[in-house]
């Protein structure tokens, strides 16, 4: 009897240590839903984003349409149009994962992560970006920990990625490349920014969901001057 309830007394000990006996409250999910108040943020950026993205894959189709009719010189004049489309709308999505970096400490609740996968890339620099990334993400329980990972990842994939399809293109114009190799890469360049976009507008998605009011109308003033600052830059001197 003495042996028992010692081990009673011990187990009760124990219940209290590890609070197995108490009702946790779940922690609040942050998840990708918008809610009707974050449209207003989320509509006019991703709006712009998809806008240039669409006009960037119609620009390299067309520089597609020129090498497969052998006009090898009017293809790369086209591409460099394309490099400038790009450039302009690179700008703009580093600006939204710098801004997306700064306003995740002030992000409330657990935090949903979609991770990003490896195998859904094809160009070296977004492989080896994001192969790293996969392994860090193994050895990180902290969902905040995890979701700046995945904006870090972003941003230089994003970087890596735009001076790649920059130097393919120089190397291309002045060479008036035909090659399939090189215009497959400017093709999976295409694909894999493309990509990152899209991740980058559903990690946008996350965070509104998990702002305060007050963070709410910051992250709107953000947003706004981001986008001017965008429209500024897309209006070169010799469009005026």
């Amino acid at each position: 009897m003495i042996g028992g309830l010692i081990l009673v007394a011990v187990a009760l000990m124990l219940r209290r240590i590890l609070r197995m006996g108490a009702k946790e409250e779940p922690a609040p999910c942050v998840s990708g839903t918008l809610h009707r108040d974050d449209s207003p943020i989320y509509q006019p950026i991703a709006r712009e984003i998809e806008t240039q993205i669409t006009i960037l894959g119609i620009t390299l189709n067309e520089a597609f349409g020129e090498r497969d009719a052998a006009r090898h010189d009017m293809a790369w004049h086209v591409v460099r149009l394309a490099v400038g489309e790009w450039e302009r709308l690179n700008e703009l999505v580093i600006g939204l994962q710098s801004l997306l970096s700064r306003t995740l400490p002030t992000t409330e609740g657990a935090l949903v992560i979609r991770r990003v996968a490896v195998g859904h890339f094809k160009s070296r620099a977004c492989i080896d970006n994001v192969a790293l990334y996969e392994f860090l993400d193994q050895v990180l329980f902290s969902s905040k920990r995890r979701f700046a990972l995945k904006l870090r990842l972003l941003f230089r994939a994003s970087v890596a990625l735009n001076r790649d399809f920059r130097t393919a293109c120089r190397e291309g114009e002045r060479t008036t490349d035909a090659s399939p190799e090189l215009w497959n890469r400017l093709d999976y360049y295409f694909h894999d920014f493309d990509l990152l976009i899209k991740e980058t507008l559903l990690a946008f998605q996350t965070l509104l969901a998990g702002q305060s009011p007050e963070a709410l109308q910051s992250l709107a003033s953000d947003i706004q001057m981001l986008l001017e600052r965008g429209t500024r830059v897309s209006i070169s001197p010799s469009d005026q």
